[in-house]
């Protein structure tokens, strides 16, 4: 598993290294610690308000309370655009997609949702943003012969400030 999410990451690196200008890449700390890679269509941003986001790090809103490896990966809406000042403007995006995660014996998979509002400043190319992630799916310890399963509720609290660059 871990190979194949640092392929992943090298593909996403490499990816992101030939299309800048549509990119907003940044970290997100709230029940984790994760880099995030946003992918923002064709066109300009108002034009396409759909958008791909991609989150790699680790994760301790788990049911052993360990720190776990997270890989997120969104499909997200720019719904609105509110509050327009000289400083910039604020937004509320929504989404849904997939979130898998674990070490050694724990592992958890399921659909990942997304509510985020932000902040997007006008002077600089940045953006601050709440958002809540939650994840519905279970989460299987294995391992010694026996296996348990159960709904990841520690998946609901999946709250986060992200703060991204945008090319």
């Amino acid at each position: 598993m871990k190979k194949i999410l640092l392929a992943l990451a090298v593909c996403l690196g490499a990816w992101s290294a030939s299309a800048q200008d549509r990119w907003s890449v940044g970290g997100r700390v709230g029940a984790g610690l994760q880099v995030v890679g946003q992918y923002h269509g064709l066109g300009t941003v108002a034009a396409h308000p759909f958008y791909l986001e991609g989150r790699f790090g680790m994760s301790w809103c788990n049911a052993g309370g360990s720190v776990v490896a997270d890989l997120t990966a969104l499909a997200a809406w720019n719904c609105f655009e509110f509050g327009a000042c000289n400083s910039g403007n604020f937004f509320a995006d929504f989404g849904a997609g997939i979130s898998v995660g674990g070490k050694a014996h724990y592992a958890y998979v399921g659909v990942a949702g997304l509510a985020r509002c932000g902040f997007k400043f006008s002077g600089a190319p940045v953006s601050l943003s709440a958002d809540w992630t939650p994840l519905f799916g279970p989460h299987i310890a294995y391992g010694g012969g026996h296996s348990y399963s159960e709904f990841h509720k520690y998946g609901l609290a999946n709250f986060g400030l992200t703060c991204t660059y945008n090319f």
